[in-house]
């Protein structure tokens, strides 16, 4: 996500939107959320396989019926478990084909089966649930489901999943999805996932996706808008556009060097880790650009013709690798996700012809060297995870450990964490063990200085 222009570090970023507009395991405190930052978000006792969900939206009074069928395994014997959902009528809820005994308070979906899960088990949890979708609020902002001025959009980084679906939310609960979506044919669908079929019926088409790679729910997306698509590029990974007409000419400029940009980071990172990659361009402006699993998210305020925000098309194609394929495992971890796809649009800039990476550096250097030092990479805390030091002072410590290794072991080190870890989960504590695996340099004191400590160390000049 990119939540802060080049312009400076001053605010902390909130989630993406418009500007227009109980405990319950059989084990104690098992159901409860792993993740240190949102322990609100999430459920412990089983580990969620796959997700099958039916929805029905009608844009023009904002319902959304669905049905959601969750297939998960049990960790160990479950009396009852959890799910996060939000302010969703539940009208049914059954496991294993049974019907079980279930509260809902706003945040949690509490079900108490006809008989114990077995440790171990595979079983099956089928909700069906009704009512006007509306985002999660939240220290920053409302994310989840979201009305256009004529359509919809989900951007539900970190906690937004539950406004639309039961899941399992933290980022490291990463499952494969089906989704089929019914609504009025005039709009068209996009889902984050790759395309299976599309039946029309009566005044209404149901669009159906599938995501076969394991992603978290906070990655899925749902976007339905009076959309065109378009193609971004030829050959190699297919990368399209769906765009309002008005807007034709100008996302196809600003979005002219999209496939440039994958054949540098599939250069610099490895192969692209999804089928296709798709650009969304809302009809609406939006603070900032997000990424889904696949796909990212542009307002019209980001498209102008002169292509003033190709770094932000860059950022959100690079978390495709920092971020979708490679997840976070807990939200402290964030930099990885951040840092990474900040340090990229530094990549494609020098490659691109702008300021090559030495020269970005050297700048934001200067510039979060003027900012108090008051936040701890690794582990910033809630209230600071999407500061723009995260992001800056994140892609300072990937240029840090790149001059002092070398582009030789950096570039390798960088492809190898991404092709070891695909569709996988990832912690700071993995990528320092992983990069010290690529230089004979101890670089326990390199990490410690950029990720652990407040005070901002020097820059290393390189080899």
């Amino acid at each position: 996500m990119a939540r802060q222009p080049d312009r400076g570090l001053a605010g902390v970023g909130r989630a993406p939107g418009m500007i227009s507009k109980v405990p319950g395991g059989a084990m104690p405190g098992a159901d409860r959320s792993a993740d240190s930052y949102l322990p609100g978000h999430g459920n412990g006792g089983y580990r969620v396989l796959h997700y099958d969900l039916d929805l029905d939206y009608r844009i023009a009074v904002n319902r959304l019926a669905g049905r959601a069928g969750v297939t998960a395994v049990a960790a160990h014997a479950l009396s009852r478990f959890t799910l996060d959902l939000g302010r969703l009528r539940v009208e049914d809820v059954r496991v294993n084909g049974r019907p079980a005994k279930y509260t809902h308070r706003p945040d949690k979906l509490q079900v108490k089966p006809e008989r114990v899960l077995a440790a171990g088990e595979t079983f099956r949890v089928d909700v069906r649930y009704a009512g006007k979708p509306v985002p999660i609020p939240g220290r920053w902002g409302d994310i989840g489901w979201d009305e256009l001025t004529d359509g919809a959009l989900v951007a539900s980084q970190p906690n937004g999943a539950p406004s639309w679906f039961p899941c399992d939310d933290q980022p490291g609960a990463k499952a494969t999805f089906r989704v089929a979506l019914t609504t009025s044919s005039a709009y068209t669908v996009l889902v984050t996932g790759d395309p299976v079929s599309r039946r029309r019926g009566a005044g209404s088409t149901t669009w159906v996706y599938e995501r076969l790679e394991p992603t978290s729910p906070y990655l899925m997306s749902v976007q339905i808008g009076r959309y065109e698509r378009v193609d971004l590029a030829y050959g190699g990974v297919l990368q399209r556009a769906a765009v309002p007409p008005a807007l034709r000419a100008g996302v196809l400029h600003d979005f002219g060097r999209q496939g440039d940009i994958m054949e540098s980071f599939q250069r610099l990172f490895g192969p692209y880790p999804f089928g296709e990659y798709v650009v969304v361009v809302t009809d609406d402006d939006l603070d900032d650009p997000v990424e889904a699993q696949g796909m990212a998210v542009f307002g019209r305020n980001h498209v102008d013709g002169r292509r003033t925000h190709e770094r932000l098309v860059a950022h959100e194609l690079a978390h495709q690798w920092f971020g979708n394929s490679l997840t976070v495992a807990d939200w402290r971890h964030i930099w990885l996700n951040e840092g990474f796809a900040t340090y990229a649009e530094w990549l494609w800039s020098g490659v691109g012809g702008g300021p090559p990476a030495d020269a970005l550096a050297a700048r934001w250097y200067a510039e979060v060297a003027s900012r108090p030092a008051n936040v701890v990479v690794a582990d910033p805390g809630v209230d600071r995870m999407f500061d723009p030091l995260v992001y800056k002072r994140g892609a300072l410590t990937v240029h840090a450990l790149r001059k002092t290794v070398g582009d030789d072991a950096f570039f390798a080190l960088l492809r190898a964490w991404v092709a070891e870890h695909r569709h996988g989960t990832v912690t700071t504590a993995e990528f320092r063990a992983h990069a010290q695996r690529f230089t004979g340099k101890p670089l326990d004191g390199l990490f410690t200085a950029w990720l652990d400590r407040r005070a901002l160390p020097a820059l290393p000049s390189g080899q």
